[in-house]
């Protein structure tokens, strides 16, 4: 084996769980090298192997563009074979999107990336995956030096992926399989979501302010429409800052009406229970508004 390394002090780490090798056979250029180093470390890979880049090693543009990913880029190491290359994993996948004429387990990305968690959770010591060079992939010979195939599910008519796509598409499955990220969330900023409490206070002053103007038509209809509207206001989940800007409406509601109809404004309107609210205070500008007569 010829091991080229620029960092030959260090040793591959044999412990149980660690993440996938990423094994690069004859890439072209040393800036596809540098990107492809950057989506292994925005997902959390950061152990590249080269196999007769054909550049040579070091490079320096892959240095720049790789985007600051100096951690991969610093622990390459290159050899002459791909054989030499995985000699050490005990589980090697290679990535293609061509048919070849063998007998092989074919998996998405995302099925691999499962696979490779539990085989990793399991004890498996070391898992690589293969990717071919920009020019024609993987060859044959390669291939068959992996355990299972991974094709991702692309448009049938065109599948071509540059170097860095590939890397990434496969490093995101692998990460995401392990993320315990929601997928979905809903940020509040520095305010809380409502409590029920606040929440039934506004509903109660807005069924009250809608009875003074004479929105219920129809008497036994009021308890259905009344919870359409709870659900309505319940399903955007609002914060005590929105629902707080929802009283502030409704009594500046009220004042227009009472213009409208020639009153005077009312002094002091339903008292409101407040909740203490986390946020940082509002100023409010005043508004003005059209008198008509």
């Amino acid at each position: 084996m010829t091991d080229v390394s620029s960092n030959p002090t260090a040793s591959p780490d044999d412990a149980p769980g660690r993440p996938p090798v990423v094994v690069l056979v004859a890439p072209q250029m040393g800036e596809n090298i540098g990107m492809a180093a950057r989506a292994m470390l925005n997902c959390g890979l950061s152990e590249m192997r080269l196999v007769r880049p054909r550049d040579g090693w070091p490079s320096e543009k892959a240095r720049e563009t790789c985007s600051g990913a100096y951690q991969v880029i610093d622990g390459v190491r290159v050899y002459e074979t791909t054989a030499d290359a995985v000699a050490d994993l005990t589980r090697v996948y290679a990535t293609t999107a061509r048919p070849r004429e063998m007998v092989a387990r074919v998996l998405t990305p995302r099925a691999a990336a499962a696979e490779m968690r539990r085989e990793a959770a399991a004890g498996e010591p070391r898992t690589g995956v293969l990717f071919g060079g920009e020019r024609s992939g993987l060859a044959n010979e390669d291939v068959s030096l992996a355990d299972t195939i991974i094709t991702a599910p692309l448009n049938p008519g065109f599948t071509s992926l540059n170097l860095a796509q590939a890397v990434l598409l496969v490093a995101y499955e692998w990460f995401a399989a392990g993320d315990p990220t929601p997928a979905e969330r809903l940020e509040t900023n520095l305010s809380d979501v409502a409590r029920k409490e606040s929440l039934d206070n506004f509903i109660d002053r807005l069924a009250a302010l809608l009875d003074e103007g004479g929105f219920f038509r129809s008497a036994p209809m009021r308890p259905t429409v009344l919870r359409n509207i709870r659900t309505l206001f319940q399903r955007a989940r609002p914060t005590e800052q929105e629902v707080a800007t929802l009283h502030g409406i409704m009594v500046a509601a009220r004042k227009a009406g009472e213009r409208r109809a020639g009153k005077a404004p009312t002094a002091k309107a339903a008292p409101v229970k407040t909740v203490p609210v986390k946020t940082a205070p509002v100023k409010t500008a005043p508004v003005k508004t059209a008198e008509e007569g």
